[in-house]
């Protein structure tokens, strides 16, 4: 039986903003390594970061490493951060994801933010019988990654990119989720 998996369901919105033409990727905070090996199959050269798993897959560089203080490589054409910002402190993360994208690369971020208005509790109770269902039919793999409750709003982190991420686009989804996307300056 099949994993249901959150932020698995969410890979296409990422997906979406790999640039074309991008040649290289860093995953931070890449778990069990499922999004790294994505952006492999679609022939990205992908470097992995995590602090707690270490993964194998072809074409992929796994790094055992702090995101916000070893070296990762880089400039990465894409940057994808996978429910991990809200275990850094928002704008060291922010900062960092900034730091490793290259000129018109783009970074996209799959993250949990803290409720606090009524439309973040209706999409949790939307949420509710719809992973209620999918855990019915696959079972759960919870225990395999670190967790950490989201500490902060997504109006907080909206105003934390618009300094650091100029123009990042966000948007709320289902099963406690939000992806933000921004595309850095080029060089011309």
């Amino acid at each position: 039986m099949r994993h249901f998996d959150h932020n698995a369901h969410h890979h296409p919105v990422l997906l979406a903003a790999v640039p074309a033409g991008a040649r290289t990727a860093v995953d931070v905070g890449c778990g069990n390594g499922a999004f790294a090996r994505l952006l492999a199959a679609r022939g990205l050269a992908v470097t992995a970061v995590d602090r707690a798993v270490e993964v194998s897959a072809p074409g992929v560089e796994f790094r055992r490493a702090d995101a916000l203080t070893d070296d990762l490589g880089g400039p990465y054409d894409f940057v994808s951060c996978i429910a991990a910002l809200h275990h850094m402190p928002l704008e060291a993360g922010l900062a960092r994801l900034r730091s490793l994208v290259a000129p018109g690369g783009a970074v996209a971020v799959l993250g949990l933010a803290r409720e606090e208005d009524a439309w973040d509790r209706a999409l949790s109770l939307a949420s509710v019988p719809l992973n209620f269902a999918r855990r019915l039919v696959r079972d759960d793999p919870r225990g395999t990654a670190p967790v950490a409750e989201p500490s902060r709003a997504l109006r907080e982190i909206r105003a934390a990119a618009d300094d650091l991420l100029p123009g990042a686009r966000f948007r709320r989804h289902l099963y406690w989720r939000y992806s933000m996307s921004w595309t850095a300056p080029g060089t011309g």
